[in-house]
């Protein structure tokens, strides 16, 4: 029976599953990644295979691994990311497995989208887009059935548009981003220093307190701006929401669908569905695994 491996190399775990190409799951693991500085996290990935290999007891026809950073042009490595996982970049995954065929690469937003394309919540789209809402704010886009990679694989940072061009510049230099108006990062700021993170942002929102509230509702606007601007660009059937920040629930869909109801261009009543993620911290291992099942390069 022939099956993938899909690895997604996180920051603190590694997510790893085997899956047929019907997307049957053999077999899955999620380990501690082990970046402790010394460059031996790697091996936590060889390690997390192979225990992989062993439980459906034959080796995979297909492999393929997700990370931060972005993408080489070849897939074959990630080409840029830097103060983050050291030894992740250039390191050739094909060479470093020890296997015959090419691992392909991608970058973890990517995966993620195309994992939920594949077996998740845009099943079956052919234009979508995935944002995720945690610390930062990351994205995807999948266009007329193809991922948008861009010249340098930098495409999909949806959280580094711009909502305000006299805003504080964010980590990609762009002022008033959507990452620093919703992500976990700039909650203390935003709320004045009351709040360390969105999940009590969101509670004390819950629990009736008007300032947080305010605060909750200023961020959940910011979002459907942004969202509404990437559907005139994109025209995407769907927009997934996942991240940390999306398990806020109808706290976060409610007042969002409110605001896009203000905000989205709908001609002849069309409009994007807007839902939830279904995979979970899995998602970035599925995409890993179809990405590899459909490269041309795998047998």
């Amino acid at each position: 029976m022939d099956y993938a491996i899909g690895l997604d190399i996180g920051g603190t775990n590694i997510k790893a599953l085997a899956v047929t190409p019907g997307g049957q799951v053999l077999a899955q693991a999620a380990v501690p990644t082990g970046d402790n500085g010394k460059r031996r996290w790697y091996l936590n990935v060889r390690h997390t295979k192979d225990a992989l290999e062993r439980a459906v007891k034959r080796k995979p026809t297909w492999i393929g691994l997700a990370a931060p950073g972005l993408a080489a042009a070849d897939q074959a490595s990630i080409a840029f990311m830097p103060g983050r996982l050291p030894g992740l970049e250039l390191l050739v995954w094909q060479k470093f497995l020890k296997v015959a065929h090419p691992v392909p690469v991608l970058n973890d937003a990517h995966a993620a989208l195309l994992g939920e394309v594949w077996r998740g919540a845009a099943r079956g789209s052919q234009n979508a887009i995935l944002l995720t809402l945690g610390t930062g704010v990351g994205g995807a886009a999948l266009v007329d059935g193809r991922l948008l990679r861009g010249q340098i694989g930098r495409a999909g940072h949806l959280g580094h548009i711009s909502l305000d061009p006299a805003g504080t510049p964010d980590i990609a230099r762009t002022p008033g981003s959507l990452e620093d108006a919703m992500g976990d990062c700039t909650v203390s700021a935003r709320s004045s220093g009351r709040f360390s993170s969105t999940k009590k942002l969101v509670a004390a929102s819950k629990a009736g307190d008007t300032f947080a509230r305010t605060v909750w509702l200023k961020s959940v606007q910011a979002l459907a701006a942004g969202i509404a601007s990437i559907i005139n660009v994109l025209d995407p059937e769907v927009v997934v929401i996942g991240g940390g920040i999306a398990q806020a629930g109808e706290s976060l869909f409610r007042p969002l669908k409110e605001y896009l109801n203000d905000f989205e261009w709908r001609p002849g009543g069309h409009k994007a569905r807007v839902v939830p993620a279904k995979l979970g911290d899995r998602a970035g291992a599925f995409g890993a695994a179809w990405n590899a099942i459909l490269s041309p390069t795998q047998p």
